[in-house]
């Protein structure tokens, strides 16, 4: 054996990469297979799948990787999957599919029918959650099914997060760990195992015991590539697959996150901020932590639905010219909108965005605000108030988080498409007053799995051995002071206050669309 490698698949939201990882964090190859429709609508608010979509993409890209590195087969010691989060794959008695997958921008709602014993109603609603519990039921898609499609939810024998179906079409095995478990299912993060039949949130969402799968922890070997995995994936028979987590966990890990002084910010589609603790707690009321794929810990997380996905949108939606710019100068129309954006000064001469493009449990009225408009802003104040937007809220969320874990953060890692922006990863400096840190690769979360793998076959004996050998910080972005002097005059003296004051508008918006009057 040359160097041991990790066969590593990352299932994403655009895309599926299949990498070899070594012991130094060098991606040794890659190929990416970008899917031409990332989610089928059938219906407006829709994102579904076709039922092999993502194996195949994952098999598809594992082929060509496998046949230009055939004298390196015998270096892999395992492989390893991580996959997006929150997509359900509904599985009859023999494990086929029963419908097509339900992706986790779906935001369907299925009816309140009253789903709650009396006691557990009044109780929501004694702690505050009596509204946020009510669009919690709605917005899950079991739930859905179960009054829509009847067939499909007589026929479902089980419903997987997407990992675990992936899981089994490679070994046989419908496993997987708690740290890859993250969705509208009963599940409780605390005790990283299923919920009990009894406990309070389990009627939210009350999949039967007997529909949901086995969980096993991080690094256990969930079992052996099959003969027919390995002649469709091209990875070697009898590989052993091994147990990691979620994408956003294992970026976490991949981004040297594993001390509660550091946190990841990812400028994904959805935008988080992750920590790290080894003691749990929820990082806003109501909200769990997640399992990190480290088995002793947790992931404190809020999250910025859509995120990064804004400036797609914008681009979509207003940079025609700017993308024809860029076609001509042979660069990015990201690139472009980032070096006009660059010009325009913090605090984007008044403007501001708050970023709340999908309402969530804990805000279940919002929706995006920009105040602040004059006739001298351009779309480039726009593009660059949907990132300072981003970054505040972010800000926001550590603060809280911070509060409540009684720890502080004192150092920033960058992961995610969005972190290849030099002004995104300075705007984020600037408003947090604290070090922002790129590594040596933007797979931060293909670097996290195999961390895991590593370390389950000995290859290091702890994960702060396998931090110090596979992560190497590239680029440090320091924060400007005078630009986060403005951008805390701008959060203290206006951001944090937005929602609270225009919630009740938001209500009577929101109460305006659900009778069809908007």
């Amino acid at each position: 054996m040359d160097r041991p490698l990790i066969l590593t698949y990352d299932v994403g939201t655009q895309s599926t990469r299949a990498i070899l990882v070594d012991k130094q964090g060098t991606i040794v190859d890659k190929v990416q297979v970008k899917y031409t429709e990332p989610y089928l609508r059938q219906q407006p608010g829709w994102a579904e799948q076709k039922t092999d979509f993502y194996f195949a993409h994952m098999c598809a890209a594992s082929k060509v990787l496998m046949e230009r590195n055939q004298d390196k087969a015998k270096d892999i010691i395992a492989c390893v999957v991580t996959a997006i989060r929150d997509t359900l794959v509904f599985l009859d008695e023999n494990n086929h599919p029963t419908r097509d997958i339900i992706h986790w921008l779906d935001a369907r709602k299925c009816e309140f029918d009253n789903p709650f014993p009396w006691w557990k109603s009044i109780a929501f609603e004694l702690i505050g959650m009596g509204k946020s519990t009510k669009i919690g039921y709605r917005t899950s898609k079991v739930n859905w099914v179960r009054q829509n499609q009847h067939d499909v939810w007589e026929k479902s024998k089980k419903i997987v997060c997407l990992p675990a179906y992936l899981n089994f079409r490679m070994t046989g095995r419908l496993a997987d760990s708690p740290a890859n478990t993250v969705a509208h299912i009963p599940m409780d993060y605390k005790a990283k195992k299923w919920m009990k039949e009894n406990d309070l949130t389990r009627c939210l969402y009350d999949v039967p015991q007997d529909k949901l799968y086995e969980l096993v922890p991080s690094g256990e070997v969930i079992g052996y590539i099959t003969k027919q995995a390995s002649e469709l994936s091209g990875a070697p028979e009898g590989l052993p697959l091994i147990a990691t987590g979620a994408d956003k966990a294992c970026e976490t890990l991949g981004l040297s996150i594993a001390r509660s002084d550091k946190a990841a910010i990812s400028f994904g589609t959805s935008s988080t901020i992750d920590m790290y603790s080894e003691n749990y707690f929820e990082p806003q009321q109501f909200l769990p932590s997640y399992p990190a794929v480290i088995n002793k810990a947790w992931n404190p997380e809020i999250q910025v639905f859509r995120g990064f996905w804004m400036l797609s949108w914008f681009i979509k939606e207003f940079g025609d010219k700017d993308k024809a710019e860029a076609l001509e100068m042979g660069i990015s129309p990201e690139e472009l909108l980032n070096r006009r954006a660059s010009e325009i000064p913090a605090g984007c001469n008044g403007l501001m965005l708050q970023p709340y493009w999908t309402p969530d449990v804990l805000k279940p009225d919002s929706y995006g605000a920009i105040i602040g408009f004059s006739d001298y802003h351009t779309k480039y104040h726009m593009y660059r108030a949907i990132i300072e937007g981003i970054c505040m809220e972010l800000y926001m969320s550590m603060r809280s988080m911070e509060k409540r874990g009684g720890i502080q953060i004192r150092e920033l890692f960058a992961g995610g498409g969005g972190s290849k922006s030099d002004l995104a990863c300075q705007i984020l400096a600037d408003t947090f007053g604290l070090p922002v840190k790129r590594i040596h690769t933007h797979e931060a979360s293909s670097i996290g799995a195999a961390m895991v793998a590593f370390v389950a076959k000995g290859e290091f004996d702890s994960f702060n051995e396998a931090i110090q050998s596979m992560v190497h910080e590239k680029d440090v972005f320091m924060p400007i002071k005078e630009n986060h002097e403005t951008y805390m005059s701008i959060y203290n003296k206006v951001y944090r206050k937005i929602y609270k004051n225009v919630r009740p508008l938001y209500a009577t918006m929101n109460n305006l669309k659900e009778r069809n009057m908007l």
